[in-house]
């Protein structure tokens, strides 16, 4: 059985950084690729970003409201995924997950939700000062 765990939320300044963490139990992790989610009050889930399976050179793919300050990479030894969120504002402020995706090789991600199953409980992030 396939379960994922979100750890390394918090409260931060704007302008300050968190590094998630998402990890994995079970089998096929590294022909799996994993998204990061998130969902702030009041509005839908919506994609962060996706890092694809390593046998498949690990691709990333990043929404465009973070790309440039949010970093998705893997560690498969630990069998765990990691965002790394740089320069966050209040907009940032959500809870986010981790997701097993669907699809291995040079699949596309489109970073949308039926793209992915097993979901973490997720963890929450706070931006404000």
């Amino acid at each position: 059985q396939v379960q994922l765990a979100e750890f390394g939320g918090g409260l931060v300044q704007p302008g300050g950084s968190l590094r998630l963490s998402c990890v994995y139990s079970g089998i096929q992790f590294q022909n799996s690729a994993i998204g990061w989610f998130r969902q702030a009050p009041g509005k839908e889930r919506e994609g962060v970003s996706v890092i694809g399976d390593s046998l498949a050179g690990a691709k990333q793919y990043y929404a465009d409201a973070v790309k440039g300050r949010f970093i998705v990479s893997r560690d498969d030894g630990k069998k765990t995924a990691y965002l790394q969120l740089d320069r966050l504002t209040p907009e940032d402020t959500a809870v986010y997950y981790c997701a097993r995706g669907l699809y291995s090789g040079h699949y596309d991600y489109r970073i949308v939700e039926d793209e992915f199953k097993f979901w973490g409980q997720g963890t929450q992030v706070t931006v404000s000062s």
